[in-house]
């Protein structure tokens, strides 16, 4: 059962959990909730991925706010948090958007002609679907857990050198990607609600 409630002060040292890994959206929506509705209180970030490990970690008392997506104004609903959000008990302390951009990141050396495979989280392939069709019609789209771990994992080598992912600005510095290409959502005003979720 889903009640929302208003925000309240929180004591110091916070953890908030966020649907991604370093350099998501998310944590971006974490740290602007922490900015904006938690000013002047400590808080740690924890790199969630899913939005079912985030509502766990919120129900077993692992941290205090967890922050996921829930809409976007081009991809629509975000199917994973509905259904994580089905199973768990939570108040909505706020749903809050943020102008979301996405970007075509390869490993330094990797060219536009030797891309074979796209891959994102199914929302951030949702918001770019134009784009991809139009630019990328014969490359192959496969969805990802995640766009910051998509990223992560074309770094380390998890991924293939062929292969380009689709995600923030923040994630191409933290994991030293080249952006062959920005803003490449079809909508460019591209607002994703977040939901900040306490229990």
């Amino acid at each position: 059962m889903v009640k929302v409630q208003n925000s309240r002060p929180a004591s110091n040292g916070m953890k908030i959990g966020v649907m991604g890994a370093k350099g998501s959206f998310s944590e971006e929506a974490g740290r602007t909730y922490a900015k904006k509705w938690l000013p002047n209180k400590k808080f740690t970030i924890e790199y969630l991925i899913t939005a079912e490990n985030v509502l766990t970690a919120l129900e077993k008392g692992e941290i205090d706010f967890g922050i996921f997506p829930i809409e976007n104004s081009n991809g629509g609903i975000v199917l994973e948090a509905v259904h994580a959000m089905a199973k768990h008990n939570f108040h909505i302390r706020k749903m809050f958007e943020i102008d979301i951009h996405h970007n075509l990141l390869v490993k330094n050396g990797t060219t536009a002609d030797s891309i074979k495979k796209i891959v994102s989280h199914d929302q951030a392939l949702k918001q770019c679907r134009m784009y991809l069709k139009r630019i990328w019609p014969k490359v192959k789209i496969e969805a990802y857990t995640d766009t910051a771990k998509a990223a992560e994992d074309l770094a380390s080598g998890k991924l293939p050198k062929s292969t380009a992912v689709i995600a923030s600005r923040a994630a191409a510095q933290m994991y030293r990607l080249k952006i062959l290409e920005e803003s490449i959502q079809d909508l460019k005003f591209n607002y994703t609600v977040f939901i900040a979720a306490a229990k």
